[in-house]
């Protein structure tokens, strides 16, 4: 039986298992290589719905024949009950806009706690389609909204109406009907916070549970309304879609900046997620055993890969090339495989990192989560983490320096005196209050940037501890932070991470060739996307649960097999 002390005992102590080293995790490249795993929010999410079988119903559907109206669902989880409201509003194809500075969207919706009254849906009706602009109050847990996609939905309905299946080499192309463009939660906008979520409302008490859980229900509510208008324009001749298709559609996300300082803010927390994904690797290289039934497993996930990876469309021409690595690096690991008499995944990961990219490497690592549920599933429990950074004032500043030269060698040695080095600040728009990044032609704000140059931090840091201590070596951290009170926050957040394993991105977030894009796909990957299309070096579109089961698939068999979907091939019989 798992528990925190099990957990804890292989982390740490004699008989802890082998993780690998935080200078070849949190490189920055290799956090922006992540994939998906089990261990992703889509997934765990996914994975306590159909087990628990949750009762989701529209008890209210109220949509014109163009699909406009309102939607309330009831959701019933074995504990608790929510509502999750909806508004479908029409807006001119001029004004749909994927950036965050939009201020209309197709959709509108809301997760709100306990059953909804029709005095409290109009007053959400005031409110929740002006996002930023309105105010919620704390039964709300999410707000969020999306926009039709301009490829996909009139093309889907305009087949359904025809009573044709679409073009599933189209719907490849793009594989969602919405793109959502935000999901707030955690307080703001006047919604319920994170402390009234987790300990009120179990159901939601993982990070990001209520937020994945929004995106869910919007991709389900996409299709409902796809047929729901194709069926008004030619009830007679209408059909809805095959159930696998429907599977095939998920839900689209465009995330820019906004996501990217959380990585940064929430040390300890990002730390607990990465400490999860590498023991569960880490027990796959100590208990696995690449047996007949495992090995075959794994063999089939890699041609799933290998096909998947090949339908994966991008317009960006450095993921295209990510991507055609990473199939050549599938199609080494099938000659390898077709060679090689495993003993052990130890091998096959030595192997992976001599030469595969490191897209490639993570790829085979999530591969390998999917071999072992047995060993990974149950870590899904223990990925939240309570936030608080103390200071450790009776601390000798020689006791700060030696942590500072054993975990931070990485920041002491930058040199951030190099030209290009501080090029490079973030800073927050005053408009959105969104991250922004700014450089040398906007010098005038870099008096208000984001204090995100950890490495820059502990470096101005040092230098001053190491003056100090030369000086003063018998003081503790108190006296020198009452003399140098501007290195406060940082000493703060050495001392509180001393004792995580990971939490820091190894990495000069103020170089002026820093990729955010590696920021953004290291946190969507624990969300769960997939099929990365950045759309320059600040924002990329994805893709979410696609594959994953639709909420008539609740209470029917599940094998937790959406991993890496495939375009699946039309039922010609059913069609007809």
């Amino acid at each position: 039986m798992i528990n925190p002390a099990v957990i804890q005992a292989e982390l740490k102590g004699p008989g802890a298992l082998p993780l690998r080293p935080a200078s070849q995790v949190m490189d920055l490249e290799r956090l922006g290589s992540f994939h998906q795993s089990r261990l992703s929010f889509m997934r765990t999410l996914v994975r306590r719905i159909m087990r628990e079988r949750w009762n989701i119903d529209a008890v209210r559907l109220e949509l014109d024949r163009d699909g406009y109206g309102t939607v309330v669902y009831r959701i019933q989880t074995p504990t608790q009950r929510y509502s999750f409201v909806l508004f479908s509003s029409y807006l001119a194809p001029e004004d749909r806009n994927d950036r965050v500075i939009a201020t209309q969207w197709d959709l509108t919706m809301a997760l709100c706690e306990g059953d909804v009254d029709d005095a409290y849906v109009e007053q959400l009706r005031q409110n929740v389609p002006k996002q930023e602009a309105g105010r919620v109050d704390a039964r709300v847990f999410v707000l969020s909204r999306a926009n039709r996609s301009a490829r996909n939905f009139d093309y889907v309905v305009d087949q359904l109406a025809r009573g044709e299946q679409p073009d599933i080499k189209r719907i490849t192309q793009v594989g969602y009907l919405y793109r959502t463009t935000a999901v707030y939660g955690s307080g703001k906008l006047g919604m319920a916070d994170w402390q009234k979520v987790a300990a009120r409302h179990s159901d939601f008490a993982r990070p990001f549970a209520a937020e994945m859980f929004t995106c869910f229900m919007l991709r389900n509510f996409s299709l409902t309304q796809a047929e729901h208008i194709a069926r008004a324009r030619a009830p007679q001749q209408a059909v809805t879609l095959q159930p696998h298709i429907r599977r095939y559609f998920g839900i689209g996300n465009s995330t820019g900046l906004g996501m990217a300082p959380y990585l940064i803010n929430h040390p300890l927390l990002i730390s607990r997620w990465i400490e999860m994904r590498e023991l569960a690797l880490a027990r796959i290289r100590t208990f696995g055993v690449p047996g007949t039934e495992r090995l075959a497993r794994f063999k089939t996930l890699v041609v799933r890969a290998h096909r998947h990876t090949r339908e994966v469309v991008t317009e960006d021409a450095w993921q295209t090339g990510k991507n055609a690595q990473v199939i050549e690096d599938l199609t080494a690991l099938e000659g390898y495989l077709a060679e090689t008499r495993l003993s052990d995944w130890n091998s096959l990961i030595a192997w992976a990192e001599q030469h595969c990219s490191l897209q490639g490497q993570e790829l085979i690592n999530s591969i390998l989560y999917e071999v072992y549920p047995d060993l990974v599933d149950e870590l899904e429990d223990y990925t939240g983490v309570t936030e608080h950074q103390d200071l450790a004032p009776n601390m000798s500043v020689s006791e700060l320096k030696a942590l500072i030269e054993e975990r931070y060698r990485w920041a002491l040695d930058i040199d951030f005196s190099a030209p290009r080095a501080t090029e490079t600040f973030w800073y927050r728009s005053q408009e959105k209050q969104e991250p922004r990044l700014g450089g040398s032609e906007l010098d005038c704000g870099r008096a208000k940037q984001m204090p995100l140059g950890i490495g820059l931090r502990v470096a101005q840091c040092y230098a001053g501890l190491c003056d100090y201590a030369s000086a003063h070596p018998e003081h503790s951290c108190a006296y020198f932070l009452f003399q140098q009170p501007e290195y406060r926050g940082i000493v703060r957040r050495i001392q509180s991470l001393r004792h995580c394993v990971y939490g820091d991105i190894q990495a000069n977030l103020l170089d002026q060739d820093v990729l955010p894009m590696h920021l953004l796909r290291c946190k969507l990957a624990f969300f769960g996307v997939s099929k990365f299309d950045p759309r320059s070096r600040l924002w990329v579109r994805n893709t979410m649960f696609q594959g994953a089961p639709l909420l008539d698939d609740i209470g029917q068999p599940f094998d937790d097999d959406w991993f890496l979907p495939l375009a699946p091939a039309i039922d010609t019989e059913e069609a007809r």
